[in-house]
């Protein structure tokens, strides 16, 4: 598998294991790193500060999509008999309305093997691949119902740095509307209504596209996303203001790492609805999007790849080294890079 370039030792504490409502903040007093694309000149900030990096007709474009308590817990059963009592299954992707694919935290699970999640819900395991952990269930259930039990029986996605269960609301974004993500688009996470407010009285335009994001780990591993197609759909009049800004000489600024996938996806195909496993590396020519906004992310993370089509490797990691010894907070509920 395909993994980033960029390597650097991140310490423990750094793993941000609490919201930062928790720790008593609000969303948007997260610190904010900035990085000049073309010097690298870096800057350390707050993000409710976002609007004085920003001019008057830049857009801004956020993902819309909402999370998804894809964590579930059942039972397995092979040929009706149990083989184990708790097992997890993360949802990954929907093919159809009631069919996924899913990382199931039991092995071997084979196809025919059953998961009973309770009395209404269960799934059958009806495909697997010999070069991925996923496998592709089918459900009893389908389409607004299924969903509803997952909200019921569900929780979210929770890796090893957060200590311990958090509400979904926790893992949702102020203006997220059209659920199916099954990780938070964590980038938008620290945008309230109040700074979102504030930039469109300077005069900042705010749009929204929409893609639904699947896992980031498969057990151990990093996703490679030429191996996790993603759906997006951008709307004619989101793209209609990105090309006008551009006409007029302004910025567009993606939130997040899926918003860049989906824009330059767009960009390349020319179709604004459809699915992209587009990988951008510092050999990428980025024809829409001009500056991002996103997370800190991990040692060797395929993102840090995507960022070094912003800002040459050296400027990344000197700011990375830089944001280590400032004491920067990694993963969804910890601070904010602005590259532009």
């Amino acid at each position: 598998m395909e993994t980033g370039i960029m390597d650097f030792h991140l310490p423990e504490n750094l793993n941000a294991s609490l919201p930062p409502e928790k720790r008593g903040l609000r969303r948007d007093q997260v610190r904010l790193m900035t990085l000049n694309r073309k010097t690298g000149e870096m800057k350390h900030d707050h993000f409710y500060n976002l609007p004085h990096y920003l001019q008057p007709g830049d857009v801004i474009i956020l993902n819309n999509s909402r999370t998804i308590p894809a964590s579930l817990h059942g039972s397995w059963l092979r040929r009706g008999v149990h083989i184990s009592q708790r097992v997890e299954i993360r949802l990954a992707r929907r093919i159809f309305d009631d069919t996924w694919e899913a990382l199931i935290i039991a092995n071997p699970v084979k196809v025919g093997d059953v998961l009973r999640f309770s009395e209404k819900l269960t799934a059958t395991v009806i495909a697997e691949k010999e070069t991925s952990p996923l496998k592709t269930v089918k459900f009893n259930k389908n389409g607004s119902e299924l969903l509803d039990l997952i909200y019921v029986l569900g929780s979210p996605i929770r890796y090893e740095y957060i200590e311990q269960p958090w509400d979904l609301n926790y893992y949702q974004n102020v203006f997220a509307t059209h659920p199916g993500s099954v990780e938070m688009p964590s980038a938008g996470r620290a945008f309230s209504w109040e700074l979102l407010f504030e930039l469109k009285k300077k005069g900042i335009q705010i749009d929204f596209i929409q893609l639904h994001t699947g896992l980031s780990y498969l057990l151990e591993d990093h996703v490679d996303p030429k191996e996790n197609p993603e759906e997006y759909h951008i709307s004619h009049h989101t793209m209609e203001k990105i090309l006008k800004a551009h006409s007029s000489g302004k910025r567009v600024i993606a939130v997040g790492t899926t918003v860049v996938r989906a824009l330059e996806s767009a960009a390349n195909n020319g179709e604004l609805s459809g699915t992209t496993n587009l990988y951008i590396n510092q050999q990428t020519p980025l024809k829409i999007v001009d500056g991002i906004i996103t997370g800190l992310h991990e040692p060797k993370a395929s993102h840090l790849d995507m960022l070094t089509a912003f800002l040459p490797e050296h400027h990344l990691l000197h700011a990375y080294h830089q944001a280590i010894h400032e004491g920067y907070l990694w993963h969804e509920f910890g601070d904010m890079n602005l590259i532009i």
